[in-house]
């Protein structure tokens, strides 16, 4: 179909391609699981969305249980087979921060993986999910007492240390209980990623991690990563156990990691041969790309971990050293895709909108109005994210018309997806899907305008149970002391 004939085509994004059959599912944007009954329902391990709705209500996170543990032993398994030669395997920590719940941390026990936690409260999580300390890291730039505490009493397996200023707190805490701590120092390894600057993590400017190149002014005459490693080798307190970093999030590009890993390395074997100590692990990060839209190219686990594991091969060669315990941590790349949030059409409008780059040619908008919005996907309003959506509850033969899928809260910056090709038959009532919603969605949810949040649902082998309930009203007001 030429764009041209498409309502609003002219006020479409260069990147969006033109719709074909709206009906069909881009497969890299959805769990494995997710299809088209006959009838055109969507239907995820068998369950319908209609029955979803029915049961649960919309908004819903919706989360295929076996897409994700699907993906999170794939990174196991293609990690462990392509380091298997260098450092007898990797360590997968699922990153906790992307979503979150006792249930899922279950999950990542059971598959094999680790569990990596930003804070207190996804400390919480992980032991009431009975999951041990030794399986867990602890990351954060500004890390409280008490969290630090907390993972010197369970026995945490790394606390990564972000500042000269936190090791020695740590430091300092751990040897006021006797014991000692197991730290990674993040350094900033000053690869500066393909992504948006809010979740690019490894270039100088930014608040993570320790420079490779910049004195510390409380530890003047070495670059801040040196100086606390000599920190580390020093304290009695501290079980040094390597570096870690994190060059970002939503990559597609090889070079960036590549490029991380190659100066890890070369600082790991310096500080080895400087201070006379062995470093026994190497955090390379996460940050792994997914298919938000049809035009986003992710790259399988098994071709990331053959080229990282090329490159740590070849420079631990050159640099005659032996090879550190590798780790990574992907969270988006095994929860994004596992879910998507379903939600109800209400109002409608269409607007006329000049076309950029004409003097006064107009072309219809229309604005698609659901049941959710901002309070369950900051994505968009935060970082320019870009997403997609269906129409989930039946199958439409109609023509297609840019759409612009918008909450309800009481912000013009509510939006849910931007452009999106949509059937011009979208009617009050529709049941409008959004894939690729499982990470950093429910995470970042809120309140705002007293909105409760959506709960999360897990499908499995026909069978939708709760995984973390809805907000009430009550809950809403539980804290209000007025009330």
């Amino acid at each position: 179909m030429a764009q041209t004939q498409i309502a609003g085509a002219e006020l479409a994004p260069a990147w969006l391609p033109a719709p074909g059959d709206l009906n069909e599912l881009v497969p890299a944007m959805w769990a494995d699981d997710v299809e088209r009954a006959g009838h055109g329902e969507l239907t995820i391990s068998g369950v319908p969305v209609g029955a979803l709705k029915e049961q649960f209500g919309t908004p819903l996170f919706v989360m295929s249980e076996g897409d994700f543990r699907h993906r999170a032993r794939t990174f196991k398994d293609a990690f462990d087979a392509a380091f298997a030669d260098i450092c007898g395997g990797v360590d997968v920590y699922y990153a906790g921060k992307s979503f979150l719940c006792t249930e899922v941390a279950r999950w990542v026990e059971s598959e094999g993986l680790r569990l990596d936690t930003c804070s207190g409260g996804e400390l919480a999580v992980a032991t009431r999910a009975g999951l041990r300390g030794d399986k867990l890291g602890l990351h954060g730039n500004n890390k409280s007492n008490a969290e630090i505490n907390r993972a010197l009493e369970l026995g945490l397996g790394r606390i990564v240390v972000d500042s000269l200023h936190e090791l020695h707190r740590v430091a300092g805490l751990a040897a006021a209980k006797g014991g000692t701590a197991n730290v990674m120092l993040r350094v900033t390894p000053g690869v500066h990623a393909h992504t948006h600057e809010s979740i690019a993590t490894a270039h100088e400017d930014q608040k993570f991690g320790l420079s490779l190149i910049s004195e510390d002014p409380d530890a003047p005459g070495l670059p801040a990563a040196e100086a606390a490693a000599k920190l580390a080798v020093e304290a009695e307190s501290i079980n040094f156990l390597g570096f870690h970093a994190h060059i970002g999030s939503q990559i597609f590009e090889a070079e960036g990691f590549e490029i991380a890993a190659r100066r890890l390395l070369a600082f790991t074997h310096r500080i080895q041969q400087t201070y006379g100590v062995t470093l026994p692990e190497l955090d390379l990060g996460g940050g792994y790309g997914i298919a938000y839209t049809a035009v986003d190219t992710p790259r399988p686990a098994a071709e990331i971990a053959r080229a990282m594991a090329a490159v740590v091969r070849a420079t631990c060669a050159e640099l005659d050293m032996a090879a550190p315990r590798i780790s990574i941590e992907p969270g988006r790349a095994i929860v994004g895709t596992s879910t998507f949030t379903l939600y109800e059409t209400g109002t409608l409008k269409t607007v006329q909108v000049e076309v950029d780059g004409t003097d006064g040619v107009t072309a219809p908008r229309r604005y698609v109005s659901v049941d959710g919005g901002m309070s369950d996907n900051a994505r968009p309003v935060l970082y320019d994210a870009d997403y997609s959506a269906v129409v989930a509850g039946r199958a439409s033969q109609a023509a297609p018309a840019l759409s612009r899928v918008v909450g309800k809260h009481c912000e013009s910056g509510d939006i849910v997806v931007r452009d999106v090709y949509l059937p011009n038959d979208v009617a009050a009532g529709d049941l409008l899907a959004v894939p690729g919603t499982g990470a950093y969605c429910w995470a970042l949810a809120s309140n705002y305008n007293y909105v409760p949040r959506p709960p999360v649902v897990a499908v499995k082998d026909g069978a939708a149970r709760l995984i973390v309930r809805g907000e009430t009203e009550d809950d809403l007001l539980a804290r209000d002391l007025g009330a």
